[in-house]
């Protein structure tokens, strides 16, 4: 069995295409939920500084992560942000060596 893979993507938009760079990334959030073995795909923006943004990813495996990078809307991402960026994505794959542990709610 896989064990799941974490990624964190980093997107720094120049300051004045910030609303630009945020809906060409909010278009990814529907089909990469959709795809087989995607377990967590949010989109943060910086409170503190707005042309930050980060995806926060986990995929239940490489192969499925191997299947989102392949989709057309993430192979295309990078001509598509090239003239709104600040700067290259910074993309990270992570494992988990401590899991969070469920809360007891208990009381």
């Amino acid at each position: 069995m896989s064990e799941p893979i974490h990624v964190i993507a980093r997107h720094s938009a120049r300051p004045e295409t910030i609303d630009a760079v945020r809906r060409i990334l909010l278009e990814l959030i529907e089909p990469s939920r959709a795809e087989p073995g995607c377990l967590k795909y949010e989109l943060l923006q910086n409170a503190d500084g707005p042309a930050d943004f980060t995806f926060v990813e986990t995929f239940a495996s490489h192969e499925a992560l191997k299947l989102h990078a392949a989709a057309p809307y993430i192979t295309s991402l990078a001509s598509r942000l090239k003239d709104l960026v600040a700067r290259p994505s910074d993309v990270r794959l992570y494992r988990c060596i401590a899991p969070e542990r469920a809360r007891n709610t208990d009381g």
